[in-house]
């Protein structure tokens, strides 16, 4: 933010940008009224059926995007990124043209979306919570593009703290979100210590302690919340 640049008045209700919203059994769509509950107002936004249509693989969405909804609905006082863009492959079929579509949308829109955040965030703060995975291995592309989030979430967490901006990302372990066959479903749950998977409104829980107040004192941090899942490494 530029120096003496005027802060955002505190909005008597709070409001939060979720991506990555429109499908209906999504983390994200799990995230939406969880926040709601807690009293706040949500915009959403994904490529098609949400409140604010955005294409992310486009340098200029990102800042498009932030200043519709900020237009529309005033400052936004939290950032959830739950979008992605994933097409598997590995080291021997993966493309520049793929390697270089997955760090647009997952990394590269990430970047521009937490920046034009802190441009306009309120004067008492916020926070931004983005999704990850150590999905890597048969999906290089998806999982590099990741791997650069991650660094980008816990930089913003150094860089944007004097604006009262905490920044983490969340690994949610393997989620079934509908992706997953029979077959896939019963052996994750079989490996699990808990005997189940991790569920979307199990990851909404955590999101919305990470964006409220007592929970922005967390940052940094690139935290697993998946039952001991990733424990077993």
């Amino acid at each position: 933010m530029p120096a003496g640049a005027a802060r955002a008045s505190v909005p008597a209700t709070p409001l939060a940008l979720v991506t990555g919203a429109a499908r209906p059994n999504s983390i994200a769509a799990a995230v939406v009224p969880r926040l709601v509950a807690d009293g706040w107002d949500v915009a959403t936004s994904d490529l098609h059926d949400v409140d604010h249509p955005c294409d992310l693989s486009d340098p200029e969405g990102p800042d498009r995007l932030v200043a519709e909804v900020t237009a529309a609905r005033g400052p936004v006082s939290a950032l959830v990124l739950s979008h992605a863009y994933d097409v598997e492959s590995g080291i021997l079929d993966t493309t520049a043209e793929s390697l270089d579509l997955h760090h647009a949308v997952n990394a590269r829109a990430s970047l521009l979306l937490i920046a034009a955040f802190a441009r306009q965030v309120p004067a008492d703060g916020g926070a931004v919570v983005a999704l990850t995975s150590d999905h890597t291995t048969g999906n290089l592309a998806y999982g590099a593009s990741k791997g650069s989030l991650d660094r980008i979430v816990i930089s913003a967490a150094r860089e944007l703290g004097p604006l009262k901006i905490s920044a983490n990302v969340l690994n949610p372990g393997p989620v079934d979100t509908g992706w997953m066959t029979p077959e896939i479903r019963d052996a994750l749950a079989a490996d699990h210590p808990i005997g189940r998977l991790g569920t979307p409104q199990d990851v909404a829980e955590v999101v919305a302690f990470l964006v409220s107040p007592p929970g922005r004192w967390v940052s940094g941090q690139l935290l697993h919340s998946d039952g001991a899942y990733s424990a077993r490494y």
